[in-house]
């Protein structure tokens, strides 16, 4: 069996390529790369390690993938391309985001974190749901968001 940073640096590199559109489809080209102790669970937790995310390729397919960077976004971003509306209520701010990018977007909040106002979040394929640390400070939140993506 190869080495696990033979095995990272190799599954990055196939994710990379973003063709692969399974778990099942990952484990597979792992196993015929050599890597025979390989089954969907230590994928799985080889994807969220990573930080790897479903989202469509250039081809408008559904496909895992790499994050380029969880950076603050600059005006050059595509992130900021990505986020689409930003809205919220008393409780709760909702983002809309290209479809499969939530993930993605909701994973640089989380990064961002209880010092900037953002309790968590829970990310579907478009939608993001944000709950502040302080409903009543969610104006301030809601500011410290829209500055990375508007």
């Amino acid at each position: 069996m190869k080495q696990s940073t033979e095995l990272m640096d190799f599954f990055k590199a196939l994710l990379k390529k973003e063709r692969l559109s399974s778990q099942g489809e990952i484990v597979e080209a792992l196993q015929q790369a050599g890597f025979h102790n390989i089954n969907q669970s230590k994928v799985s937790r080889m994807l969220s390690k990573s930080g790897a995310v479903r989202t469509r390729n250039a081809k408008r397919e559904m496909v895992y993938c790499l994050p380029a960077e969880l950076g603050i976004p600059t005006t050059t971003s595509p992130l900021k391309n990505l986020v689409l509306d930003i809205d919220h209520n008393d409780s709760l701010i909702v983002i809309r985001t290209s479809p499969g990018a939530a993930q993605l977007i909701a994973r640089l909040l989380d990064s961002i974190g209880k010092a900037e106002g953002i309790l968590g979040t829970i990310a579907g394929d478009d939608t993001i749901f944000i709950t502040p640390t302080n409903s009543k400070k969610i104006n301030n939140t809601l500011n410290v968001i829209k500055q990375l993506f508007e």
